[in-house]
C-alpha cells in the first residue's frame, strides 16, 4: 500500500491563503489530490499547489478532478503521468525477444501499443514501406466481401485476430478480419461485425476501386506471422505472451505497455463546473485505444467514428443547402486529457506523448481554457481537440444549435505550442481539431510531420446558422502535412462561423504519398461544405491552391498568396 509524503507549507497567519504539497513518485497523486480538497473544504487554505517531484507515476486508474479541486494547481518540475506497465524480464527465442504479459489490476490486458527503451515500437505488419502497399481489387457491398491479391493474405490464413487497416479518401479504416477465402490468384476477405455492417453501408469516405486510376491500398497488421523487422512486435492475448524484434544496437530492452485509455479526467456538472485548475510542466505519457480491437474503427473525418451510417434513396431535400445522399451517427476516441463541464482548467509547459488515442479534449460544456507552451508528438490519433463533432444522438449533418449555449466549447486558446507525429496510427487525424466552437483563439502554433490535414475548424456539412462564431485562426506555420491522406489543406473549414477570421498564417510544404486517392486533390487553405461568413485574410502559401467547395454567403478572401507581407511569413508559428 503506497503512503502518501506530504510536505505542506502554509502561507499568512490568521486567514489562510495558499498551500503547497509536495510528493514523489512513489507517493499518491490520487491522495494528494484528496489532501488538498479537504485543505479547502475545512477552510485551511483556499488555493493548493502540489509539486510533483521528478520521476513517473503510475496510475491504476484515471486522476479525476471534481468541482471540489477548483482552485487547484499542479506542477510537474519534470514529471511524467504514466498509464503504462513496465516490461523488463526477456527471454530470447531465436531473432525475437519474449516476456510474459502479466495481468493489471486484477485481470489480463490488452493494447495496441508498445514502446521499447523509449521509443515506439510498429505493431507487426505486412510492409515495412507504406509506398509498398498492396491494392484492393473488387468491393461487393452487397455481399460484404473485399477482394484482394491472394498473395498480399497468404501469410496470414491462419491468424486469429488480424486487421486490415484500409486508406479511403480521407480516413483509414481498422478492420477486423474474420475470414480470408482463396479463390484463384484473389482472395475474398470478410471482416467482424460491427465495422462489417458500417464499412459496407457507409457511402462516405469509401475506397476507390480498380476502375479508377488510384485503387485504394492497404496493410496487414496484428499477426505473429508479420514479425520479420527490426522493431516490430506482437502480443499474443491467447498466451499472454510479447515478441519483440529488437532494433539493431538494442542491448537491452526496457519496454512500457500501456493499460489505460485515459489520464486524467476534468468533469463537473452544468451548474458546478471544475473552475481555474492550473497544469503546469507535466508529461503525459503511455496510453491505449481498444475500441478498434473490439469493435473495429470506420471514422467519418477527424476520427470521428461511425456508429451507423448509410446511403439515403432518394436523398433528402434541405433547405439553403444541396441534398443529402447519406446519415451517420458519431463517436469520438478516448484521450489521455478529458474535460467535461469545466471553466479556466489551463495547461502550460506540458508534454503529451506515446498516447494510443488524441492528446487534450476539451470535450462539452467547457468554458474557456489555455493551452500554452505545450508540445505534442508521438500521439495516435489528434493532438487537441475542442468541441462537440456532433452529439451522439444527432445526425451529424444536421445543424447543432443546443437550446443551453453552456453545451458549447467557448474561449478556448491554444497557442504557442508545437505539433509533430501526431497522428501516426489514424491518418484521418488532424494536429488540432476543433468542431462545434466558439471564440477559439489557436494563434502561433507550429505543425509539422503529420498523416492529414494540420487544423480543422467547424462541422456540420451545412451552412445553416449554427452555434460556432468569431473563432481565430493566427500566424499558424504549417509544413509537411499529408504524409498519407489527401483532400485536405493545411487550414480546413466547415459550416457556418460568423465572424471567424483566418490570417496570418504559413503553409508550405505538402508530401507527396504515391498511393492518395488523387494526387490532385491537395490544398493550402480549403474553406468544405457550409463555410459562410469566415474571413480569409494575408495568409502565406507558396502558391494560391485553395478549393471553396459548396460554401455559403459572406466569405471574404483577401491578399493570400506568395506575396504577403514577408513579415507575416517570418512571424508565424511559435515565438
Amino acid at each position: 500500500m503506497k503512503r502518501i509524503l506530504l510536505l505542506i507549507s502554509l502561507a499568512c497567519t490568521l486567514s489562510v491563503h495558499a498551500a503547497d504539497i509536495r510528493i514523489t513518485p512513489d507517493s499518491s497523486l490520487t491522495d494528494a489530490v484528496r489532501r488538498a480538497r479537504e485543505m479547502r473544504r475545512l477552510g485551511q487554505a483556499t488555493d493548493v499547489t502540489i509539486h510533483l517531484g521528478a520521476g513517473t507515476y503510475h496510475l491504476y486508474e484515471p486522476l479525476r478532478l471534481r468541482p471540489e479541486d477548483s482552485g487547484l494547481t499542479i506542477e510537474g518540475n519534470g514529471a511524467t503521468i504514466s498509464g503504462g506497465l513496465a516490461i523488463s524480464q526477456w527471454k530470447r527465442q531465436g531473432k525475437l525477444l519474449v516476456a510474459d504479459v502479466p495481468d493489471f489490476n486484477g485481470r489480463p490486458i490488452d493494447f495496441r501499443q508498445l514502446w521499447v527503451n523509449g521509443r515506439k515500437a510498429v505493431r507487426a505488419r505486412d510492409v515495412s514501406d507504406f509506398e509498398q502497399m498492396a491494392r484492393i481489387r473488387t468491393y461487393d457491398k452487397k455481399n460484404r466481401v473485399l477482394w484482394v491479391p491472394r498473395t498480399a493474405v497468404a501469410r496470414i490464413l491462419k491468424s486469429p485476430y488480424a486487421e486490415m487497416v484500409l486508406h479511403e479518401m480521407w480516413c483509414t479504416s481498422n478492420l477486423r478480419i474474420k475470414s480470408i477465402t482463396p479463390q484463384g490468384d484473389s482472395a475474398a476477405v470478410r471482416f467482424h461485425d460491427p465495422e462489417a455492417k458500417l464499412q459496407f453501408e457507409h457511402p462516405w469516405p469509401s475506397p476507390m476501386t480498380p476502375d479508377t486510376k488510384h485503387p485504394s491500398p492497404f496493410y496487414l497488421t496484428n499477426a505473429k506471422e508479420l514479425l520479420d523487422e527490426p522493431g516490430e512486435w506482437y502480443h499474443d492475448i491467447r498466451e499472454h505472451k510479447l515478441y519483440y524484434m529488437p532494433r539493431q544496437g538494442e542491448t537491452r530492452c526496457e519496454a512500457v505497455v500501456p493499460v489505460l485509455e485515459t489520464l486524467v479526467e476534468c468533469i463537473g456538472s452544468a451548474e458546478h463546473p471544475v473552475r481555474h485548475v492550473n497544469i503546469k510542466g507535466i508529461q503525459f505519457s503511455h496510453t491505449t485505444w481498444l475500441r478498434p480491437s473490439e469493435l473495429g474503427h470506420v471514422p467519418l473525418q477527424a476520427g470521428m467514428y461511425l456508429t451507423e451510417a448509410y446511403k439515403l434513396r432518394p436523398s433528402i431535400d434541405r433547405p439553403n443547402n444541396h441534398k443529402l445522399d447519406n446519415q451517420g451517427w458519431l463517436g469520438r476516441a478516448r484521450a489521455a486529457v478529458e474535460l467535461r463541464y469545466t471553466e479556466d482548467i489551463n495547461f502550460s509547459g506540458c508534454r503529451f506523448e506515446h498516447l494510443g488515442g488524441s492528446g487534450l479534449d476539451y470535450a462539452t460544456f467547457c468554458k474557456g481554457g489555455t493551452t500554452k507552451d505545450c508540445t505534442f508528438t508521438d500521439i495516435a490519433m489528434n493532438g487537441y481537440v475542442c468541441g462537440s463533432f456532433s452529439p451522439e444522438g444527432l445526425e451529424t449533418h444536421r445543424p447543432y444549435q443546443p437550446t443551453d449555449f453552456r453545451e458549447v466549447c467557448t474561449r478556448q486558446e491554444v497557442s504557442n505550442c508545437h505539433f509533430y507525429d501526431v497522428t501516426n496510427e489514424d491518418w484521418g487525424c488532424v494536429a488540432i481539431a476543433a468542431g462545434y466552437v466558439a471564440d477559439i483563439n489557436i494563434e502561433h502554433n507550429t505543425i509539422h510531420d503529420i498523416s492529414y490535414t494540420g487544423i480543422s475548424l467547424g462541422w456540420g456539412w451545412n451552412r445553416d446558422l449554427v452555434c460556432m462564431k468569431d473563432n481565430k485562426v493566427r500566424a499558424n506555420l504549417i509544413y509537411n502535412y499529408a504524409q498519407h491522406m489527401y483532400d485536405c489543406a493545411g487550414i480546413y473549414t466547415l459550416g457556418n462561423q460568423p465572424g471567424t477570421v483566418i490570417s496570418e498564417n504559413v503553409v508550405r510544404d505538402i508530401a507527396r504519398p504515391s498511393y492518395v486517392h488523387d494526387p490532385d486533390h491537395w490544398f493550402y487553405l480549403y474553406t468544405d461544405e457550409g463555410s459562410s461568413n469566415i474571413t480569409v485574410r494575408d495568409n502565406w502559401t507558396p502558391e494560391e491552391k485553395y478549393l471553396k467547395n459548396a460554401n455559403g454567403p459572406g466569405n471574404l478572401w483577401e491578399n493570400n498568396g506568395p506575396q504577403v507581407n514577408e513579415e507575416i511569413k517570418h512571424h508565424a508559428g511559435q515565438q
